[in-house]
């Protein structure tokens, strides 16, 4: 699924439609580089799951835990872990496929964590003069991301 986003706030009205699809156990993994929209993006879907603190990237602390009213949200952001990884040492995969819904960033950086079902989220500027055009791709790995991505072009489209 490719999506067009003409501003900050259409890319977190994205956010926010899937936040309203995902269940205890989904992981997702957002691609992008620096400045992409991946923490827009998150911010979208965090407001969606009742999250009214502000929320911003956990590069420093790595992972960030919020509540909502039915699960807890992991925010993680990797990039510090780098092409090292390292996730093994510090247990990052309980992270996967539990009780909350997880968010990564960077997620190439622990490769060797992912679960076997996962919905990847790409983020790049588009090279329009729209600064802020960004254009977001969706891919599912497994059958529960794929069943999350189908209603999403349902209700986006």
């Amino acid at each position: 699924m490719r999506i067009i986003t003409e501003n900050a706030e259409e890319t977190q009205k994205l956010g926010m439609a899937l936040a309203k699809l995902v269940t205890p156990g989904d992981t997702i993994l957002l691609n992008g580089d620096l400045g992409a929209g991946k923490t827009t993006f998150t911010q979208g879907f965090a407001r969606a799951l009742g999250i009214n603190r502000p929320l911003k990237s956990p590069t420093f602390t790595l992972v960030r835990e919020y509540q909502t009213t039915n699960f807890p949200l992991y925010h993680l952001d990797v990039y510090r872990l780098g092409e090292e990884g390292g996730a093994d040492e510090l247990g990052l995969e309980e992270y996967f496929g539990r009780d909350g819904v997880a968010i990564i960033e960077w997620p190439e950086f622990i490769k060797a964590a992912w679960p076997n079902d996962f919905l990847t989220i790409t983020i790049a500027r588009t090279s329009n003069h729209n600064e802020a055009e960004r254009v977001v791709t969706l891919d599912a790995t497994g059958q529960q991301s794929q069943a999350i991505l189908e209603k999403l072009e349902t209700i986006w489209n």
